[in-house]
Formats: C-alpha cells, sequence, structure tokens
C-alpha cells in the first residue's frame, strides 16, 4: 500500500499530518566537486555561502573508490562498502564473471544495505533525490526520486506508488527536464560547441536543480524526513564539458569576449547552487547536522588512449569484419557498439578487450568448453605479461606512461561481488578515460582541455558536536555512511568497510555520544524485481545517449 502525501499547506497553516517538521541529517551530494575549484570560487566570491559554512564547519579532502566513476562511487558512499561487496562497478553489468553481454545497471544489483534501508528499517522516515541505483525503487519508509530514469519512468521509478501525482502539484514542477529527456540535454553533443547554445544548457542544469529543491521543500514541509538526501549532479556535467571556462590556467587563456561570456555563464550556475545550498542549510535549522560529499573529484584532460586499438595493436585482441567496416569518423560510441558489443571483436582471436570506456577496464577471456581463450592454468602469467606490456606505453614526444596505475581484481575489488569485476583497472595520467573504439593511432591529443576524475573529492559537515572552522586530514568515501548513520543515532553495522571519524566531532560530543555497533543484521527494505518496473529498449537508449552526452563514452 503506497503511502498518500498530504495535500499541500496553504501559506501559513500547519501541516495536516500533525508531525513536527524536523530533520535531523541533511545530505548534500554534490557530483565530481573538487577542492581545486571550490576554493577559488569560494575566494572569489563566487560562493559565499559555502565559504561561511565552512568557517563554523569542517572540511576535508575525500578519497574515493576504484573506480571513481559515478555508479560504483554513489554507490559505496551510500553503504559505506567498496564494489567488490556492493556489486556495482560500472554503468554496465555482467551476470556472470564468463558472461560477454552487458546491461544497464539497477537496483537490484546492490548486495548491500544503504544508509536509507538502514534507517527506514529502524524506524525512521528517510527522502532520497536523484542518487543512482535507486531504480526500480526500494520501498523505504518515506520517499525516492531515483536519478539517472528516462521521464518516462518516472511514475515507475517514485516511491510511494503515487508520489509523482504529489509533485505535479507543485509550482513550476518539470517532469522532463528533472528526469532524462534527450531533447533537452542533446546540446551538450555537438551543438554545445556553439557560443549561443552554452546559455540555455547551463541554465538548463540550474532549472534541474532548483526543481530537486522545490521537491524537497515540499516534502520537507508537509512530511519531514529525519534523514533527508539530495544529489545535484550539474557539477558534473559542467565540469566535464566546460573545463576549460571554468579553470583556463588548464587551457589557452581566455581572451575573446565570447569565451570571457561563457566563463561568466558557467561562474553563474556555481552562483545559484550556493544560494540553494543556503536555502537547504536554513530548512533543515540549525539542529540538525548537514553533511556534503562529492563521489570523486576533478581535474584536467588532454588525451584519449584507444585502449583496444593499443591490445589489438599488441597481439592481445582482434576486431571483427564488422568493426573494421564501421564509419570510422562516427567518433561517439553509439547504444548498439555498448549494448552489443560483442560484434565488434574476432572472439576466435581476442584474449583481453575493454568493454565499456567508464571503467577503464580490461576483460580476460578465459578458456571454456570449445571456446577459446586463456587457459585456467595460464592465468597468471598472461596477466602478468599484459600489465608489463602496459607499463611500457609512453607518450612518443615526452617518454612518459601513459597508464600510471593498474589494479588486479583482487587488489580493486576484494569480497564476494569482486568476480563481476575487471580483471584489470588502469588508471592513466591525466587521469581521463580510456575509449573501446578502432582508431588509427593507440593515443590522441584532444582538440581542447576537457574535464574528468579525479580520486580525491570533497567532505564537509556542520552540526552538533561538529568542529568549527577546522580541516580535517582526508577521509574516506565510505566514512560518509557510517558518520551519517551515527548523526541519526543509529548504530553501524559491524560489517560496514567504513568508520566514523573522530577526527571531525568534539571529543566531548564523542564522550557522550559514543559511536555504537550493530551486532545483527538489519532487514532491508524490499525493491521491486526488475521485470516489474525495468528500463524499455528505448528507456536504455536515452541512457546511453546521455552517458555520451557526458563524456563518459568516446
Amino acid at each position: 500500500m503506497a503511502f498518500a502525501l498530504p495535500p499541500a499547506a496553504a501559506p501559513g497553516e500547519e501541516p495536516q499530518n500533525g508531525r513536527i517538521m524536523s530533520i535531523k541529517t541533511l545530505l548534500i551530494g554534490l557530483d565530481g566537486a573538487t577542492w581545486t575549484l571550490l576554493d577559488p570560487l569560494m575566494e572569489q566570491g563566487v560562493m559565499p555561502f559555502l565559504k561561511s559554512f565552512l568557517a563554523t564547519g569542517v572540511r576535508a579532502p575525500l578519497r574515493t573508490i576504484i573506480p571513481p566513476l559515478t555508479p560504483p562511487a554513489w554507490t559505496s558512499l551510500m553503504t559505506g562498502q567498496r564494489p567488490g561487496r556492493h556489486g556495482v562497478f560500472d554503468f554496465f553489468r555482467m551476470d556472470s564473471a564468463e558472461d560477454k553481454h552487458i546491461r544497464f545497471f539497477n537496483s537490484n544489483d546492490v548486495g548491500v544495505d544503504t544508509i536509507w534501508s538502514l534507517a527506514s528499517a529502524q524506524g525512521q522516515r528517510v527522502t532520497t533525490l536523484n542518487f543512482p541505483a535507486m531504480f526500480p525503487p526500494p520501498h523505504l519508509n518515506g520517499y525516492v526520486v531515483p536519478g539517472w530514469v528516462p521521464w518516462r519512468q518516472l511514475r515507475l521509478a517514485c516511491w510511494p506508488e503515487d508520489l509523482l501525482d504529489k509533485l505535479k502539484t507543485i509550482p513550476g514542477f518539470n517532469q522532463r527536464e528533472l528526469a532524462m529527456d534527450i531533447k533537452l540535454e542533446e546540446k551538450a553533443i555537438e551543438g554545445v560547441a556553439s557560443y549561443n547554445e552554452y546559455g540555455p544548457w547551463i541554465d538548463l542544469h540550474s532549472r534541474r536543480e532548483a526543481n530537486l529543491f522545490d521537491i524537497l521543500a515540499y516534502l520537507t514541509k508537509e512530511d519531514p524526513s529525519e534523514l533527508t538526501s539530495i544529489l545535484f549532479d550539474g557539477v558534473d556535467k559542467l565540469q566535464h564539458l566546460c573545463w576549460r571556462y571554468l579553470c583556463p590556467q588548464d587551457a589557452t587563456p581566455l581572451e575573446t569576449p565570447e569565451e570571457l561570456h561563457l566563463r561568466e555563464l558557467a561562474l553563474d550556475y556555481y552562483r545559484k547552487l550556493d544560494r540553494v545550498l543556503e536555502q537547504m542549510v536554513e530548512m533543515a535549522g540549525p539542529e540538525a547536522t548537514v553533511l556534503m560529499a562529492s563521489d570523486h573529484g576533478f581535474g584536467p584532460t588532454w588525451e584519449v588512449f584507444h585502449l583496444n586499438t593499443w591490445l589489438e595493436q599488441n597481439g592481445y585482441l582482434a576486431w571483427s569484419e564488422a568493426a573494421l567496416k564501421r564509419d570510422s569518423s562516427d567518433a561517439p560510441l553509439g547504444v548498439g557498439q555498448v549494448a552489443k558489443h560483442t560484434w565488434l571483436l574476432d572472439w576466435s582471436k581476442t584474449k583481453a578487450y575493454a568493454t565499456t570506456p567508464t571503467s577503464n577496464g580490461i576483460h580476460i577471456v578465459m578458456e571454456s568448453g570449445d571456446k577459446p581463450g586463456v587457459k585456467p592454468e595460464e592465468y597468471e602469467a598472461f596477466r602478468a605479461k599484459l600489465i608489463a606490456d602496459l607499463r611500457t606505453v609512453k607518450d612518443p614526444e615526452s617518454g612518459e606512461q601513459i597508464v600510471s596505475e593498474i589494479y588486479t581484481r583482487e587488489e580493486a575489488f576484494p569480497g564476494p561481488q569482486g568476480k563481476y569485476g575487471p580483471d584489470l583497472t588502469l588508471v592513466l595520467r591525466d587521469g581521463g578515460l580510456i575509449s573501446i573504439l578502432p582508431a588509427p593511432h593507440a593515443l590522441e591529443k584532444r582538440a581542447t582541455v576537457a574535464g574528468s576524475h579525479r580520486h580525491v573529492g570533497v567532505f564537509m559537515a556542520k552540526g552538533p558536536g561538529v568542529k568549527k572552522g577546522f580541516a580535517a586530514n582526508e577521509l574516506s568515501l565510505l566514512d560518509v555512511a557510517p558518520t551519517t548513520l551515527y548523526s541519526l543515532g543509529l548504530p553501524v553495522p559491524k560489517d560496514m568497510e567504513g568508520k566514523v571519524p573522530p577526527s571531525i566531532f568534539e571529543p566531548k560530543h564523542m564522550a557522550v555520544r559514543p559511536v555504537k555497533i550493530a551486532t545483527q543484521q538489519v532487514a532491508a527494505a524490499p525493491v521491486a524485481p526488475v521485470g516489474e518496473a525495468s528500463m524499455t529498449e528505448e528507456d536504455e537508449a536515452v541512457v546511453m545517449e546521455r552517458l555520451r552526452e557526458l563524456g563518459y563514452i568516446d
């Protein structure tokens, strides 16, 4: 039975449900936020509220997981576990370690409890807006509006079942802009390079986040949740596509009036975000704990490493005839080539390949029955040779190594779900993503600098017991989940990998309120089976197109 949200109260009226409006913890996600950019923006007066927030709160660098990618990173933040335990490695998922076919990830792939399911099961109400890995929606004691959902699926994606009808009563509510609509975001593909189209595209993301805030304000007024969470992903999108204008020191200087105006448009997005953050913190009240975190950091990328091309050039991979006949001018990777990537490769000769550009991962083809591949007894030697060969990839001009770090599956993904991750995960010297397409050269320079993910993001906190004006040492992304539970007065599961960092709290506070450890597992909220609320092929095509827009697919 769906929970019925009461109608909105008229101005000056008390909420009809009679509940005392109270947010215990407000968790704000800032996708891709980095101190590299936020610190200058605060000093330049672009984000005055954020500067004042930190003056009376805590800040810290926040180290993310491997890979520093939206789905696994946010899933790690909301579970306190690494991908090897929670089971989300990428935007895509293989259903078995031997399977070559992939599908888009969903909430049923999350194999552990989230902060929302734990809080809900212990009697606290929760609201979660725009987080990934939440579709199909878990049946929580509260409200769910997932991120990464096509607008046509929004009714199925929301929980309770009648929530979307209630949201439509909010003045200015825009279902198309809130969710995923290719018609609204297609300017980010080719058209975004046009000066006149930047402004509308940037403004779209400000409007979407204002839409999210309106939903949060409405739900908080009518039926507040002790744990209220919201994710703003415009930060990530602007940094992918507008890095040159946000950090001109990483590219050629901005000189023309058009370039300087584009920078001002990008900065205005952060001004509006700052005002939204101020409104949310004010709405939560002085007794609430406010946590802000990013899933990863950001930095510049100047090149593209065509990994499958390198594997082909070094005898690890063979292209199929269909791939060789493909129009090489079609640079972006289309839906068919990601979801049905198997036709690109000659599997009789391929022993190692990169399935997706998003994970920077390499899968090794194992021999199985009459299917050729690497023999099990030769796996370790084969992988060691592949690692050694990858370390020899160098910039022909500078001689610098292109692949700065290489993680084996055991190193990157310890845990029961690790077998679903790639055999090797690469970190490139400029933090960029690989391309999986055929190309004339393995290494190519970008026409202009772009933004790409980094391993260190941001953490901020303010509230009861939190130190004031304190800069803490580096924390782990995994620490956000137990810190959230602690702020709610809930125990931390004993098997959670993250820990509550005592460095951010006053010692007297922790002495009075020590961390409680749960010795028994809490029953999680059920999630609808995939078949009851899954994406159609058309919806998956929209998702894939959005990945291309955001620079995840080259």
